[in-house]
């Protein structure tokens, strides 16, 4: 018989429903496996009281219009404002920090009933894409305990993949919930540009960075969306409405698509592991067999788009303060960023922003005649922990993030929707991820296609090691 953490998000929610299990008897059962289970690096902080003290609030009874993951138990990610809950953004600088207020993602999944088990663990201000925070375990791949669950939320994912929470939320400005995605055999969906509320600190005006669902399936990631989807008042802009929600998107016949792909590195010269590769074109014979017209493309977006990325990503992380006297715990990479940040005058950002757009109305023009785009998902699989990280040359650190990652900022710099999906395993059994993104504002198609995809080849039913 299967187990309560065996069962999707969605089949938990039912159960709730219907009045065959409770918030609180789920609170339980999570929280019995966290604290038995979490050798995956999942959590910096735990809230297990907060977390019993809300489930038995609930009730056994849900209201009327109850959502599908009411009661259900999920993970914050220490990037996000928690009333009350200490929240260090992956910072020693802040290991001391309890705000007052909650962020929109933390009010939104208040509001629809989920309950959050603890803070999940996050680099420095989620700026690099491997998760090794100061003073805590790093975040692990559970099918690999040496390897890395990537990052910035490589907390989430790990927690996800080793059936720690059933789904979390992530947030993504150059590929940090696709790239944990990939590494633990998950699907991570980055949103539109302006899909997902960023109050009330609004604190990415360039546009790069934003949250989103990190789930076992497209199915689960689409109800996490239409949780945490739609504007606050007060925000500078948002994406148009759907129609319909986003779980229902999943049930549509996607029709027949045309699809462009391509696997030249977009930000980076490096090469690509066959691993990876292989998985590309597994993917791209599926969809073909699934009546889509898969179609070569070259690269949509120009080289020169990368420095103006650099200058952009930056300025953010110079926008990531310290506390006054704080600032020598911070670390290597995150001062060497702040510095160049700092460096950047108000016109040359102006231009920066500028020339941005410029190149995402590029990309986003030259694929105007394609329903998706595919490509894989990361240049390797999961890496061994320490890989990347150099505190001793923070340069070369940054360079080597990038030979990892060399598709999925692109997808933050146009604003498109775009999802890592767990559809290849490497012979030693490593998760590799596919990606593929849609049009602007149009995740529903893009999970409509996805959800075919899954049905084709579903890999729900794959566990890691320890599960």
């Amino acid at each position: 018989m299967a187990e309560l953490h065996d069962l999707t998000a969605l089949e938990q929610g039912a159960l709730v429903l219907r009045g065959e299990t409770s918030p609180l008897e789920l609170a339980e059962h999570y929280l019995d496996r966290v604290e038995r289970l979490d050798d995956v690096g999942a959590f910096v902080h735990h809230t297990a009281e907060q977390a019993r003290e809300r489930a038995a609030a609930l009730g056994d009874v849900p209201p009327d219009g109850a959502g599908p993951l009411w009661g259900l138990p999920t993970a914050v990610k220490d990037l996000n404002l928690t009333a009350g809950v200490r929240t260090a953004f992956g910072s020693a600088a802040y290991d001391d920090f309890v705000p007052e207020v909650s962020d929109g993602v933390v009010l939104a999944m208040e509001a629809a009933g989920l309950v959050s088990l603890g803070k999940t663990a996050t680099p420095e201000f989620g700026s690099p894409c491997y998760t090794e925070p100061e003073g805590h375990p790093p975040a692990v791949t559970p099918w690999d305990r040496t390897r890395m669950a990537g990052g910035s939320s490589g907390g989430a994912a790990a927690a996800v993949a080793a059936g720690l929470v059933p789904l979390a939320q992530g947030s993504d400005g150059g590929g940090s919930i696709r790239i944990p995605a990939s590494c633990c055999g998950l699907v991570g969906l980055k949103p539109s540009r302006g899909r997902i509320s960023g109050f009330p600190m609004y604190g990415d005006p360039i546009g790069l960075a934003t949250a989103g669902p990190i789930a076992r399936t497209v199915r689960d990631a689409a109800a996490l969306l239409d949780v945490l989807a739609g504007p606050r008042t007060g925000d500078p802009s948002w994406a148009p409405e759907p129609d319909g929600t986003f779980l229902d998107a999943c049930d549509r016949d996607p029709g027949r698509l045309r699809i462009a792909r391509f696997a030249q590195p977009v930000i980076a010269d490096t090469p690509v592991d066959v691993e990876c590769l292989t998985a590309w074109d597994d993917a791209s014979r599926l969809l073909e067999g699934l009546g889509h017209e898969v179609v070569d493309v070259p690269v949509p977006m120009s080289r020169e788009a990368v420095p103006v990325f650099h200058t952009c990503w930056a300025v953010l992380t110079a926008m990531s303060t310290a506390p006054a006297g704080r600032e020598h715990l911070l670390r290597p990479l995150t001062r060497w960023l702040s510095e160049r940040g700092r460096a950047v005058s108000g016109p040359e950002l102006g231009l920066a922003i500028g020339a941005m757009r410029r190149h995402a109305a590029e990309a986003v023009r030259a694929l105007a005649a394609y329903d998706a785009v595919l490509t894989p998902t990361l240049a390797a699989p999961p890496l061994p922990v320490g890989a990347l990280r150099d505190d001793a040359d923070p340069a070369a650190d940054f360079e080597a993030q990038k030979r990892f990652t060399p598709w999925t900022s692109a997808w933050n710099v146009t604003g498109m929707p775009a999802i890592s999906l767990p559809l290849h395993w490497t012979p030693d059994g490593l998760p590799v991820g596919v990606m593929l993104a849609g049009r602007p504002a149009d995740e529903a198609a893009l999970l409509a296609l996805a959800a075919q995809v899954e049905q084709a080849a579903p890999w729900h039913d794959r566990r890691p090691p320890g599960w």
